[in-house]
């Protein structure tokens, strides 16, 4: 598919979701409001790097497909994990406690925007801005997975 000359590069939000969905950046632009992080986060191999994300949040599009936890519960949201994919094979997790506005509240974004360039030809990137080094944010994102945790016995 293209998109002003670029092709949009759409993943998969799936797991225990009632609306399991495909998504692209324009998408995330249009459906969610955007939010902007100003971050600062050390490269193992460039050093410090400086960019400007706009996107949605991770909180707000996982939400909307309709989570399979009962929201009243607090125990049961928290025992819930995100595990997301990027084009280039990397992967990280994140638990819905860290995201959930009533525990760490941290405002993680599927960015569509960065330093004020459109994602769309290289697909939506997981920005963490509370973290000091730049390993959970993952580029060209394939996949954003959620499901419970659960603890071998």
């Amino acid at each position: 598919m293209t998109r002003l000359g670029t092709r949009t590069r759409p993943f998969v939000l799936d797991g225990e979701l009632h609306r399991p969905a495909r998504l692209t950046v324009a998408e995330l632009r249009e459906g969610w409001d955007q939010h902007r992080a100003d971050v600062v986060f050390d490269c193992a191999t460039a050093g410090p790097q400086r960019h400007t994300f706009e996107g949605p949040l991770l909180r707000e599009v996982v939400a909307s497909a309709g989570p399979a936890f009962d929201v009243r519960r607090r125990k049961d949201r928290s025992r819930f994990v995100l595990a997301v994919s990027g084009g280039d094979g990397h992967h990280t997790v994140l638990s819905w406690a860290e995201i959930d506005a009533d525990f760490g509240n941290t405002p993680v974004l599927l960015a569509t925007h960065l330093d004020g360039e459109g994602l769309d030809g290289q697909g939506s990137q997981l920005v963490v801005p509370s973290d000091r080094c730049g390993a959970r944010y993952v580029s060209a994102i394939t996949r954003v997975w959620f499901g419970p945790c659960t603890v071998p016995e």
